[in-house]
C-alpha cells in the first residue's frame, strides 16, 4: 500500500510541475530614459530568475533591428536613443516577449 501511495505521489508532482512552472514564469521588462541621451531597460521573471542572455532589439518604426542585442550579467541593457520613433523588444521566446514603445520610456 505504501509503495502504491509513493507512485501516486510521485506521479502527481510530475503532471503537476509543468503546469507550476509555466505559471512561475512571467517575464518583466522596463525601460527608463537616463536624461543623457541613453535608455537603461531592466528585466526578470517573476520567480526571480535572470534575464542575463535574453534577447533585447531597439526597433525602427518599420519593426527593422537598429540593435540587437542581449541582457547583461546584472539582467540589463542600456542603449543610445535613436532618432524618431521606435521600441524595444525583450524577447525570451514565444510567450515571453514584451514591447516598450518609445512614448512609454519616461
Amino acid at each position: 500500500m505504501l509503495r502504491s501511495a509513493s507512485a501516486f505521489a510521485l506521479g502527481t508532482a510530475l503532471l503537476l510541475a509543468p503546469a507550476g512552472a509555466a505559471m512561475a514564469h512571467t517575464p518583466l521588462f522596463s525601460c527608463y530614459d537616463n536624461g543623457d541621451g541613453t535608455v537603461l531597460c531592466e528585466a526578470g521573471f517573476s520567480d526571480g530568475s535572470s534575464a542575463s542572455g535574453v534577447a533585447v532589439r531597439v526597433l525602427d518604426a518599420d519593426g527593422g533591428v537598429l540593435t540587437d542585442s542581449q541582457m547583461d550579467a546584472n539582467s540589463e541593457f542600456t542603449f543610445e536613443m535613436p532618432e524618431g520613433d521606435y521600441s524595444v523588444l525583450f524577447d525570451a521566446g514565444e510567450g515571453h516577449q514584451i514591447t516598450v514603445p518609445a512614448a512609454e520610456i519616461f
